[in-house]
């Protein structure tokens, strides 16, 4: 683009992340899930409703160069209705951790212009590029994943928190194929229903879960389980993708 965006709206909590901890003063218009950083109300940036229901007429009050939304996190009618409204709008894919690093690079980049005076994107970024895109380790637990009760969901294999998951050298158990083909027709494959007894028959290590999208707890989740250790993690921290990911890669160094 010919300058540098001014003013970005976000739509997506793990780039509202990326977006504040490159150029903070750029963000305009975010959505009431975004928690971080956590002052963003403080600093005078408005809201603009949810992920799924967002304010469009809220966000085109903002007049942003460009408003920034997610293929899986946003709706696509959303998308259109804002394009056909002259709003630019930038929508991002990613379902596996090197995918994050390439289409943050490319928002941050080549979409929105903000590079210092070498050329070069923030050095955050180029940080997890470091500490994510090595070898994959070697296999040292089995884990299931629930994102969802009532219905219980799981994390699949085409996913952003899989993908980081067997970076950290957890596998990630899920239904197989044959087992889903039914889901897969109704585009519910990323994250199959399954029933809490294959959740605890599955061999799992352990059961991880975590504080969104539903909010598990010592009081709701763990009473499921009888056979397989339950632990209690920050969903944040497996499945944001941005400056987060350095703090989860910590993280995992620190329990090691």
């Amino acid at each position: 683009m010919s300058s540098p965006a001014r003013r970005v709206v976000s739509l997506v909590p793990s780039l509202t992340e990326a977006l504040a901890a490159t150029r903070p003063e750029a963000l305009v218009g975010v959505t009431d899930w975004c928690t971080h950083p956590p002052d963003l109300d403080a600093h005078g940036v408005a809201r603009v409703r949810g992920t799924k229901n967002p304010d469009l007429a809220a966000v085109r009050a903002l007049e942003p160069d460009v408003v920034v939304a997610n293929k899986e996190e946003n709706r696509e009618i959303d998308v259109r209705r804002l394009r056909e409204a002259g709003v630019r709008v930038v929508v991002t894919e990613i379902e596996t951790v090197p995918q994050a690093v390439a289409e943050m690079r490319r928002l941050l980049v080549d979409e929105l212009g903000w590079t210092d005076e070498a050329g070069a994107g923030p050095a955050w970024l180029d940080a997890v590029a470091d500490a994510w895109l090595g070898p994959l380790p070697p296999v040292t637990r089995e884990v299931v994943v629930p994102v969802w009760r009532d219905p219980w969901m799981v994390v699949g294999a085409a996913t952003f928190t899989a993908d980081l998951c067997r970076r950290l050298g957890w596998r990630v158990r899920h239904p197989e194929p044959a087992a889903r083909s039914a889901l897969a027709r109704t585009g519910e494959d990323r994250y199959p229903r399954v029933e809490s007894s294959w959740m605890d028959a599955a061999g799992a290590d352990a059961v991880l879960l975590m504080d969104e999208p539903y909010v598990f707890t010592e009081d709701d989740g763990p009473e499921v389980f009888t056979r397989t250790p339950v632990e209690l993690v920050s969903g944040r921290l497996l499945t944001w993708y941005g400056p987060s990911l350095l703090r989860t890669r910590e993280s995992v160094a620190r329990e090691a």
